[in-house]
């Protein structure tokens, strides 16, 4: 059995070429940000040509949910100059549970950890 609550979100933005330096120009923001929360595990960017994907990990649901409330504002300018196409939340299910109503509006994908360490 696996006792590991860490949900990782999985998020893929396609940034425009003319918007690609304003949307990087957020990232340092983002990262400064997300380094004040608590339950952040991990936290970062990863960029394929017109591709940004944020590697984020928490240490549970409620980390999660900080990290949304937390981050809005400035995820809204990253919106305003891309499109998120698509949206993967990964974890245990009974912390998957905790997110389904909060984060419906963002139309995740999640997926169930079946079986796994970590150390």
């Amino acid at each position: 059995m696996l006792h590991d609550n860490c949900c990782t979100i999985v998020p893929y933005f396609d940034v425009p070429d003319d918007k690609l330096d304003q949307f990087k120009a957020l990232l340092p923001a983002m990262v400064e940000q997300t380094k004040q929360e608590p339950l952040c595990m991990f936290y970062g960017f990863t960029i394929h040509e017109n591709t940004v994907h944020c590697r984020e990990g928490y240490e549970n649901a409620e980390g999660v949910l900080n990290h949304i409330e937390k981050i809005g504002p400035l995820l809204e300018q990253a919106l305003s100059i891309s499109e998120l196409i698509r949206l993967e939340i990964h974890g245990p299910a009974q912390e998957l549970e905790k997110l389904q109503e909060p984060l419906a509006e963002l139309n995740p994908s999640y997926y169930t950890i079946e079986l796994g360490f970590r150390r």
